[in-house]
């Protein structure tokens, strides 16, 4: 496996390295949230609760996968559906940020998220908001302005929930679209927009599909104990044209990856686990950036778990720190399955 080198950037953290020049990234975001993270002594009912002051970031998928990148020394584009008050102000935090934002504006009101950290238990509470009602025109409108902003031989990922009223369909849709124009998509959602990838094929796979443990089991419709089973399923995945490389994240255990002659696993990093969130977020972006670059899979595998580990170290909705990542990438070696 190719090693990794690192540099310090003039206006930047340190940043991988790799031989070609870097493909273009577009990450989308259609069901965005102001995430809010905060912590109390303990979690309990009908009681007035004194939270620590809270911790602010845009959040939703293809956001903090822009942001990992960004912060990991890449470049994306960051593509995002923002409306109302809540809208305006992540569209600030973005550009101070340095995050490279394509508005796309809605009506209705961009959601917020609550995460709490109960100190006495460490376990942590996260409350989702479900974002503004999309009709038929607001899916016809964005769908139009992805394809306008992907580029040829890029990458376009798709990550995170659809906002209510988007069919599910709408991202099988998408993945076909853009593969006629040339992008490869990375793809990790889930709920209806997951149940309808796995359903078509075809013309509208993504390049990569990406799911965490939970959600291969109720695709699978039964449980996957451990890591063959998972490698399994990836592999029917594969077979049957749902995607390219289908990866199942098992949280401690890494993550399996399967292509049409390829199985793969990274363990991840043992290290101590502060909040849970951003951390597959932290994959994709990891992950995407290496195959922007021109790693083989194997290396955007590691460098997708080493980011993962890494995230879960930082507090609440923090994402992963670039020199936990450097340090983490020799833990987390691709070994076949």
């Amino acid at each position: 496996m190719m090693k990794l080198a690192w540099s310090a950037q003039e206006h930047g953290g340190p940043q991988f390295l790799s031989g070609p020049a870097m493909r273009d990234i577009l990450t989308v975001t259609l069901n965005p949230a102001l995430d809010l993270a905060t912590a109390v002594d303990h979690v309990v009912p009908n009681l007035k609760l004194r939270c620590d002051p809270a911790h602010t970031d845009p959040g939703g998928g293809g956001i903090n996968v822009s942001r990992a990148i960004a912060l990991l020394g890449g470049r994306s584009r960051c593509l995002v559906a923002l409306g109302g008050d809540t809208g305006r102000r992540m569209a600030r935090l973005l550009a101070e940020a340095g995050i490279d934002l394509v508005l796309h504006e809605t009506s209705g009101e961009t959601r917020s998220s609550f995460a709490v950290v109960d100190r006495q238990t460490g376990e942590q509470f996260r409350f989702m908001l479900p974002g503004p009602h999309w009709s038929v025109a607001d899916v016809a409108a964005v769908r139009a302005r992805v394809l306008s902003e992907a580029r040829p031989d890029g990458l376009v990922v798709l990550s995170g929930s659809l906002p209510p009223g988007a069919p599910g369909e709408m991202v099988p849709d998408l993945c076909a679209a853009l593969a006629a124009a040339g992008a490869r998509v990375v793809a990790d959602t889930s709920g209806p927009a997951l149940f309808a990838l796995a359903a078509q094929g075809g013309a509208a796979r993504p390049h990569v599909l990406r799911m965490n443990h939970a959600e291969a089991d109720m695709l699978a419709d039964r449980p996957l104990p451990d890591l063959a089973a998972s490698a399994d399923f990836a592999s029917s995945l594969v077979a049957r044209g749902v995607a390219e490389v289908v990866i199942v994240a098992r949280g401690p255990e890494g993550s399996v990856l399967a292509t049409g002659g390829l199985r793969l696993h990274s363990r991840a990093a043992d290290v101590p686990v502060k909040s849970k969130v951003g951390a597959g977020d932290s994959f994709v972006g990891s992950f995407t950036l290496a195959l922007a670059e021109g790693a083989e899979l194997a290396q955007a595998l590691t460098r997708g778990v080493a980011a993962a580990s890494a995230a879960v170290m930082t507090d609440g909705t923090l994402l992963c720190r670039p020199e936990d990542v450097a340090r983490l990438i020799d833990h987390c070696p691709a070994h076949p399955i």
